[in-house]
């Protein structure tokens, strides 16, 4: 009997697990409340449980097969995970709706959702038909959870999509993204085509961490831990976050910065940056090298995917941007769980920025621009900590270079922010459980000083 054979089908057996586990989770389960919230736990643990035991197993297959099997792993579990609907977010069908009008010629900044003149381009599953009940009041049917059921009296528009009454709040890159995943699609497709492209990013994400590893001489067999990942799998497959396409692109833009190519790694991080602004957070570990080449080449791919809208639209195309960092109280200073439990409503934001501001000009001095990632994982992973978005998808940002850094303590913080839909019923518990998950990463660093060199992982 061959070897690699035998050390291939345990690897493979844990993946349809995990698949067959995704599959039940996305196909109803994923509604966080009554009775299904233990059962949802359960499963979501059985995953995150296989997952790292596939990720210990691949350690034995041969080198040569690990590449082949941790893209078809990762095929798999993203085939799995686009066989649900999204449940707990409705930004799939803002995404599936703002590439339905792109591709009729109508500009997503210019026109809300619940504007009458779009009314001919409205699909019935992203706007159900109201139904008049006896007592003259009225009901939007077959709305998922998340969505919001606009009710009042008849004539009122239903919708899964949120904010139906605010521009789009999404960046040109993002849309022209989410134009291309409709471009030859019906209407009356629903959310596989988003979901597919958000499959696409989590597969050449992957393949990037496979070179990237090798080229770096480290293991790769650690990219099955993005690919691999529960949380990757629901959140840029199911749920379809674009946060995704931008940690892809900020992967990027960070090789070819390392390997000189200054110009077209910083227009890949403006487009990157065009895409979900965030990765903004992992231009200061590259600045040691000519930032200013890096920064001008950024900013002027930013410019040059505005400025078509800019002229069509002019400043709407700023977007429902505003109304959201107020919304999620980033303007009123009461965004940060651990800042606000020691400081005043009001100046946790001002008080977070400032922080981030001296890591960023301190990880700008001392990074080792040949090796950014360790630099990006600790600004993006402080960064999730101190101003805590409101959504676990953000974290989508960090998996990458927690695989490019083997900084594996701040995976503590990416699970305990994939429970912050929680925060409201007992916010003490998670604030405290978020502390001991921001506390790893210091922890960490200091056992890493005190390490010999020699014994270091690269």
């Amino acid at each position: 009997m061959r070897v690699a054979p035998v050390r291939i089908l345990p690897v493979a057996g844990l993946l349809v697990a995990i698949a067959a586990l995704t599959t039940w989770l996305v196909a109803g389960v994923g509604a966080l409340t009554g009775r299904q919230l233990p059962l949802y736990f359960a499963i979501e643990g059985g995953c995150w449980t296989l997952f790292a035991a596939a990720v210990l197993l691949l350690r034995r297959v041969p080198a040569k097969a690990v590449p082949a099997l941790v893209l078809l792993g990762t095929l798999l579990l993203g085939a799995a995970g686009a066989t649900g609907q999204p449940d707990i977010s409705t930004d799939a069908a803002r995404y599936s709706w703002d590439g339905i009008v792109q591709d009729a010629g109508v500009s997503p900044y210019a026109y809300v959702p619940a504007d009458a003149a779009l009314a001919p381009l409205r699909p019935t599953w992203l706007f159900p038909t109201p139904v008049v009940r006896a007592d003259g009041s009225v009901h939007c049917p077959g709305l998922r959870a998340g969505a919001v059921e606009q009710v009042g009296a008849p004539g009122t528009i239903c919708s899964v999509i949120n904010r139906v009454h605010a521009p789009t709040i999404y960046p040109p890159v993002a849309e022209a993204l989410f134009a291309l995943a409709r471009l030859a699609v019906p209407r009356e497709v629903a959310y596989l085509p988003i979901q597919l492209l958000g499959l696409v990013a989590v597969l050449l994400t992957t393949v990037l961490l496979l070179r990237a590893l090798r080229a770096t001489g480290r293991d790769p067999r650690h990219a099955a831990v993005f690919g691999w990942c529960p949380f990757v799998g629901i959140e840029a497959v199911t749920n379809a976050h674009i946060d995704v396409w931008a940690a892809l692109l900020a992967l990027a833009a960070t090789l070819l910065v390392t390997r000189g190519r200054l110009v077209a790694g910083g227009v890949v991080l403006g487009l990157a940056i065009a895409t979900k602004f965030v990765p903004v957070l992992i231009a200061p570990p590259l600045g040691r090298r000519r930032p200013w080449v890096i920064g001008l080449a950024a900013l002027g791919a930013v410019a040059v995917v505005y400025l078509p809208h800019l002229l069509a639209v002019g400043s709407s195309v700023i977007g429902y941007l505003p109304g959201y960092l107020d919304e999620e109280g980033y303007d009123g200073g009461t965004r940060s769980a651990l800042l606000s439990a020691v400081l005043p409503d009001g100046a946790t934001t001002a008080t977070a920025a400032v922080l981030l501001a001296a890591l960023a000009v301190l990880l700008l001095l001392r990074t080792d621009p040949a090796r950014p990632w360790a630099a990006q994982a600790t600004m993006v992973g402080a960064a999730l900590v101190l101003l805590t978005p409101a959504y676990a998808w953000y974290s989508l940002l960090l998996v990458p270079f927690i695989v490019m850094s083997g900084r594996w303590e701040w995976f503590g913080v990416v699970i305990v922010l994939s429970l912050i839909g929680f925060r409201s019923n007992h916010p003490w518990a998670f604030d405290g459980v978020l502390l001991l998950a921001a506390l790893l990463p210091v922890a960490g660093a200091v056992v890493r000083r005190r390490t010999p060199r020699k014994l270091r992982p690269a």
